[in-house]
């Protein structure tokens, strides 16, 4: 797994000319020929024939990269994940155990500096990191592992950026932890060409054909970045993140992966990991990973981070009735919802591209122009699960879902509201 991840000569190649992305479908087939440089271009050329004539040194740092440490040292790299002061960048550093583990539990708590990333004053800057779930570590392989931590301050309490501590307190809830809730998140990403902030695949500063042909499409013609996708997949698996599928999306250049389903808080852990394994391998790729919720204007698709949602009782017999109970709920709160889902929502939720308007709460079967959309096979066997198209791609998971909890299981609405809603969306509970 390290070997297929790590960084290859061609990768280093590829980036000493940004340009050469556009013309290529698969990042990791971009080749960079000598006899195509530009005799002008003499910085252009001695890059790349000094990396060309250096390949022996890529090779000598991939062995090193790839070395299993297992037979000489029981001693393990652990890697401390945590999200930064934007409240959507991850950070992370490594530290050394003197032994396996299989608990965060049994790993030490650890600080960083939190004036550099945005999460405390200079004169009191210590953050401390609470590990809270890990995972299996894709990129070094062995025993080392993947840490997902959240962040407090040295008193213990839980600093502002740090969403996981209120939404474990929501799951840890005796009525909703009766309900085993489960989640299944569709998280879209939009891959980018380094420098100029341009889809991969798509010619610089210009468009691709209309959208049809790219939604789960095949060909050179269609599918730009599929290594890229493929390769998070299987280290997602490596990593034990409940993966559950991938896929090509509407806009060209544009990605989804399904985690789930997860119960309660472990489906933020999963999701937040399968960001960070995200970010290496572009990282790697030399490509630039967007979660903007919509990163081209006009008649392209946005992206969202669709939240599949059930409980026990929407599952059991009878659940259809349930869920439309969870509708009225989620329609009296929408708007907290819509502050809460994401940043620059506003200009993905129009109406338009399979989206609700977001000043508007609607639900309906099989609609993906509905805020809330319940599928036909639940409608069918009046038991099953809803779908939230609320939520933008750049959206806190923890937020999320606990959230979704919260209002289907502890909020209660006045009699009057809900009575009045009820009749206004149709919802005969």
């Amino acid at each position: 797994m390290a070997q297929i991840l790590a960084a290859s000569p061609t990768c280093q190649m590829r980036l000493t000319k940004p340009s050469s992305i556009s013309s290529s479908k698969l990042w990791n087939s971009v080749v960079l020929k000598q006899k195509k440089l530009s005799s002008t271009s003499k910085v252009r050329s001695f890059k790349v024939m000094a990396l060309q004539s250096d390949n022996s040194t890529i090779n000598r740092v991939e062995s090193l990269l790839n070395l299993d440490t297992k037979p000489f040292t029981d001693r393990i790299i652990a890697e401390y994940i945590w999200i930064g002061g934007s409240g959507i960048d991850l950070r992370s550093k490594s530290r050394t155990l003197e032994k396996p583990v299989e608990d965060p539990s049994e790993l030490p708590k650890w600080n960083y500096d939190g004036s550099s990333t945005g999460q405390a004053p200079g004169e009191d800057s210590e953050v401390i990191l609470y590990p809270q779930a890990i995972f299996r570590d894709p990129f070094r392989g062995g025993n080392n592992i993947l840490v997902i931590c959240d962040t407090y301050t040295p008193a213990g309490e839980p600093i502002p950026t740090n969403k996981r501590a209120k939404a474990a307190e929501i799951f840890s809830n005796k009525k909703v932890n009766e309900e085993i809730p489960w989640f299944g998140i569709e998280q879209e990403y939009t891959l980018l060409q380094p420098n100029v902030n341009w889809p991969l695949g798509w010619p610089v500063g210009a468009y691709p054909g209309p959208q049809g042909p790219y939604y789960c499409g095949v060909g050179a013609e269609k599918s730009w970045g599929r290594d890229i996708s493929d390769a998070h997949y299987k280290a997602c698996l490596y990593a034990g993140i409940n993966i559950s599928g991938t896929n090509g999306e509407v806009m060209p250049g544009q990605w989804e992966f399904q985690v789930g389903p997860s119960v309660g808080i472990e489906a933020g852990d999963h999701v937040w990991c399968a960001r960070y394994l995200l970010e290496r391998i572009t990282e790697q790729a030399g490509v630039v990973l967007t979660l903007d919720p919509k990163p081209i204007e006009g008649d392209w698709n946005g992206a969202g981070c669709h939240t599949n949602y059930s409980t026990k009782s929407m599952r059991e017999e009878g659940g259809f009735e349930v869920i439309k109970k969870a509708i009225l709920n989620l329609s009296l709160r929408h708007m907290e919802h819509i502050s809460a889902y994401g940043e620059g929502n506003e200009r993905r939720l129009t109406g338009k591209h399979e989206t609700a308007s977001i000043d508007q709460f609607s639900w309906g079967v099989a609609n993906r122009g509905c805020s809330i959309r319940v599928g036909r096979d639940t409608e069918k066997k009046g038991k099953g699960y809803l779908e939230d198209r609320r939520p933008a791609s750049n959206m806190d998971p923890y937020v999320v879902t606990s959230l979704l909890a919260e209002t289907t299981l502890l909020w209660e609405p006045t009699l009057e509201a809900e009575a009045l809603t009820a009749q206004k969306l149709s919802l005969k509970v």
